[in-house]
């Protein structure tokens, strides 16, 4: 028990002292040796672990953006399953497209989203899945839902979730107009979404 906690604790240093370096210089420019004289460990000790920096990187993201997406999460509580569903979704993303490290990673290493895009899910990607397919389930069984494949479901939810959270910046028009500002594409997700969960 208490190695493990040990370990978690050697994690979350290695990925904070990952996080610094690259919202410092980049992915491309971050090294293992920087990233293991920040964290106050040896080479060594990362190797073990993480091959390379873009598998550092990778775990990195994936606590990033899950501790992002948990954080919106409405409580239980908080009514239906699909009005929950809607705003923990919307605050996730404008949560995850105002994130530092998101904005880092596109502005500097964009090329580093493309295989989550194009090629392969990646863990977050999984996890989100998961989360909004339980959601969903909820929703099916509240009625506030429309009956449907909920792994079908999450998957067009996480397309559209996922192109509001890295595209919005490409379609504000430069920030001339106010009913192009990301707040009013916030608006216009919650519509979709809406539409696409009632029954």
């Amino acid at each position: 028990m208490t190695s493990e906690r040990h370990k978690r604790t050697d994690d979350d240093r290695v990925l904070d002292a990952a996080r610094d370096c690259v919202l410092a210089v980049g992915v491309r420019r971050t090294t293992l040796t920087d990233i293991a004289r920040r964290a106050g460990v040896s080479r060594m000790t990362l190797y073990r672990r993480w091959p390379d920096v873009r598998t550092i990187v990778g775990d990195l993201m994936t606590r990033e953006w899950l501790a992002a997406a948990l954080a919106a999460q409405p409580p239980a509580a908080a009514g239906p399953a699909r009005a929950r569903l809607v705003a923990g979704l919307v605050d996730g993303v404008r949560a995850l497209r105002a994130h530092p490290l998101l904005r880092k990673i596109i502005e500097v290493d964009p090329e580093l989203l493309l295989p989550y895009v194009l090629d392969r899910l990646g863990t977050s990607q999984l996890a989100f899945l998961e989360m909004f397919e339980g959601t969903l389930r909820e929703g099916h069984a509240d009625g506030s839902v429309r009956p449907g494949h909920p792994a079908r479901q999450a998957r067009a939810l996480l397309l559209v979730v996922q192109s509001f959270a890295l595209s919005v910046p490409t379609m504000t028009g430069g920030g001339t107009d106010p009913e192009l500002d990301d707040a009013a594409f916030d608006t216009e997700l919650a519509h979709i979404l809406e539409r696409t969960l009632a029954p």
